[in-house]
């Protein structure tokens, strides 16, 4: 049996913008149709909780990694509920337990998150960023950090990078 393809999605929980979290949930329903699993740190609001349901509601697979010692706070929508009680020391996890990540919105958690990924060498794919978070990551990021603005172009980037890279 094939192990599944871990898509992470990083972005903003409270201070996600409704265009954000638009994006977000039409992000988790392209995710689904392609069979990814979708993982997130699993909270409630913004766009962890935006992609979770797109995903959930096209029968797609989603994991929600806690920060708190209780699943109080997380998304109905992540289906595995990872209770790590580690805070935002649970952002590796999100990092390390993904094949591809992918940033919508930018806010603290989420750079540290970006930061983490290039650290190990992780693929990040910039959906929809500002010019100064693009530039900044992608100076630091290098080849490792790609930005695209549409849906389209990053399901085109993961299957190219799952491909190139033989995940399966």
């Amino acid at each position: 049996m094939f192990s599944k393809i871990i898509i992470g999605v990083l972005g903003p929980g409270e201070n996600a913008t409704p265009e954000e979290n638009e994006l977000a949930y039409d992000l988790g329903v392209a995710l689904a149709k392609q069979g990814w699993v979708v993982l997130t740190g699993g909270r409630e609001f913004g766009v962890m909780n935006a992609v979770l349901k797109g995903a959930a509601d096209n029968k797609g697979l989603t994991i929600g990694v806690l920060p708190g010692e209780s699943t109080v706070g997380a998304s109905r929508y992540a289906q595995i509920k990872i209770v790590t009680g580690m805070g935002s020391a649970r952002n590796n996890i999100n990092v390390l337990s993904s094949h591809v990540l992918v940033v919508l919105g930018m806010a603290a958690g989420t750079a540290s998150e970006v930061s983490l990924a290039l650290r190990a060498n992780k693929k990040v794919i910039l959906l929809a960023q500002d010019e100064l978070s693009t530039m900044f990551f992608k100076k630091i990021g290098t080849y490792r950090v790609v930005a695209v603005n549409t849906i389209q172009d990053t399901i085109n980037l993961i299957k190219d990078y799952v491909d190139l890279n033989q995940i399966s």
